[in-house]
């Protein structure tokens, strides 16, 4: 990838906040894919209130592209009355290499390529994380548990490298960046790992999602944040953005870590984006927050964000 002067400005970069902090089903046994249009307008207007002018509708929350047209038309009519956008689509814990519904949820990514095309958005991100256990449920915070793993297995491993090609060129096909979540113990599960699995696909619209928190947040040794950062920038598309504290101490054996705002982690968010955009770094980003308002410490971030990206 090749440096290029950036298409936005601090003030016009599209960062959005990401929808984790919102079930997707409701008190009364409903989904909120059956909510009706002012439910929606109910949340969509607490992320408007907080300042953000852009939105992903993360499918944790709800699967926009399972929507009916009329249902999906609607739902974007609410945005837009919020004074908001859509610059991508997130999807969470459907991996296309899932042994019980990875044809399923590869039918369902394609889908979510053509609703991304059909309603203005740039980026589409995709990951290999499976469900949580009910370990990983019941614990305070969900990645001191021990998650599924992707198999050590080259089959398996060409099969993931084939179905994201087959995205990708969908994606390319209708004009959508097509961005892969670094998780643990996936096949993006670390930076080296990342790249050699990009580097397989080998489009230009498929590159990394640089979620290093994912990562450093791990209560066990991980690559220095700069180094990932460092082999990763070259790849760089829709990157979600959060932020950790990360103690160590290894005379006590000692590894723990909590979330923080992004300008108050261990990741220098002001130099990793710097990195990035030596490289062309030219995608929105999303701002995630676990624990506590994290609407409100995902609006604080946007606002970091704004404060640290380019001038012009």
């Amino acid at each position: 990838m090749t440096s290029s002067a950036p298409k936005w400005t601090r003030e016009t970069w599209p960062i959005a906040a990401a929808m984790i902090q919102y079930p997707n089903m409701l008190p009364d046994g409903r989904s909120v894919q059956d909510q009706n249009v002012e439910e929606w307008a109910k949340t969509i207007g607490e992320v408007a209130d907080a300042g953000f002018t852009e939105l992903d509708p993360t499918d944790s929350w709800l699967r926009v592209a399972d929507l009916s047209a009329d249902r999906r038309r609607a739902f974007c009519e609410v945005v837009k009355d919020a004074g908001m956008t859509i610059p991508a689509i997130s999807t969470s814990r459907r991996s296309v290499i899932d042994d019980k519904h990875g044809d399923e949820y590869l039918a369902y990514s394609h889908r979510v390529i053509e609703t991304a095309a059909e309603i203005g958005a740039q980026s589409v991100s995709f990951g290999f994380f499976e469900p949580l256990t009910d370990k990983q449920k019941s614990a305070l915070w969900f990645w001191t548990e021990q998650g599924a793993k992707n198999p050590d297995d080259p089959a398996t491993w060409n099969k993931a490298v084939a179905r994201i090609a087959e995205l990708g060129r969908h994606a390319a096909e209708v004009g959508i960046e097509v961005s892969l979540e670094m998780y643990e113990d996936t096949y993006l599960g670390t930076a080296d790992s990342s790249v050699r699995f990009v580097e397989e696909v080998g489009l230009a619209n498929v590159g990394i999602n640089a979620d290093l928190g994912n990562l450093i947040r791990l209560h066990r040794p991980v690559e220095h944040w700069l180094q990932m950062m460092t082999k990763v920038a070259p790849f760089a598309k829709y990157w979600h953005v959060k932020n950790y504290m990360r103690i160590e101490d290894e005379h006590a054996g000692l590894i723990a870590s909590y979330p923080v705002p992004l300008e108050s982690g261990l990741i220098n968010y002001r130099t990793a984006i710097k990195l990035a955009l030596e490289h062309g770094f030219n995608s929105p980003f999303l701002c995630e927050h676990y624990g506590g308002d994290g609407l409100s410490v995902s609006a604080t971030n946007r606002d970091y964000l704004r404060r640290i990206l380019p001038r012009t």
